[in-house]
């Protein structure tokens, strides 16, 4: 039985996703400001359904990646094969993340399953732009989720040293992903747990309220009394 051609998966996609357009989610994600060209307002379950109808396959991903509505970015992230993914075309996808929710079906879809994903966080907490490093903070707690060997891979002195920093950034996501990354990092040993506590508390440009709030949250994640 021959093949079909990626024009003709992509019609069955875009009817799949007109099918199960949701007008209300739509309509709230907007008001939300989550900004595409396009939004169905398909639940994630729905996608992942859709997602399961076709084969992964590299080509028909890019042409998903590459179009500013969300259900396909999504469906991109489900449909990219992760272990015939290079670390280039990881890093050109991480850049192209604008939102959250893209971000957090990046990782769990796809980043948490290529084998160099020690690699991507390590890349991406010591950069330049904040975008990036929330992405690295949030590949890292995944790989802790799900358990990977992966992630006893990654540096850790690195990912503390940046996690800390971040701590004192105005980008309020960006700091509640660098503090969630420490309370995976700290679960992972007693000693981690109390380098972890060691380094926030030293944190000189944090203010002292949202220092001790911090530590308070850390200390109840580590099973810290005080």
């Amino acid at each position: 039985m021959e093949e079909e051609s990626t024009d003709t998966i992509l019609r069955q996609i875009r009817t799949d996703l007109r099918l199960s357009m949701d007008g209300v989610i739509a309509a709230s994600m907007r008001a939300k400001g989550m900004d595409y060209r396009m939004n169905f307002g398909v639940t994630i379950p729905r996608l992942k359904e859709i997602s399961q109808k076709y084969r992964q396959d590299k080509t028909l991903a890019e042409i998903l990646w590459k179009e500013n509505v969300r259900e396909l970015k999504i469906l991109a992230t489900m449909l990219y094969p992760a272990d015939g993914m290079s670390i280039e075309t990881a890093e050109r996808w991480g850049a192209g993340i604008g939102n959250q929710e893209i971000r957090e079906q990046a990782c769990r879809n796809l980043f948490q399953g290529v084998a160099f994903a020690d690699q991507l966080v390590d890349r991406w907490v010591k950069g330049e732009d904040e975008m990036l490093r929330t992405t690295g903070y949030w590949l890292f707690a995944r790989l802790c989720i799900i358990r990977s060997e992966v992630a006893a891979r990654v540096s850790n002195p690195l990912l503390l040293h940046c996690a800390v920093e971040d701590l004192k950034c105005e980008s309020l996501l960006l700091r509640q992903s660098a503090l969630n990354a420490l309370k995976y990092l700290g679960r992972l040993s007693e000693e981690h747990a109390t380098e972890v506590l060691h380094r926030v508390e030293l944190q000189q440009e944090v203010n002292e309220t949202s220092k001790s709030e911090m530590l308070d949250l850390l200390r109840f994640e580590f099973g810290c009394e005080n």
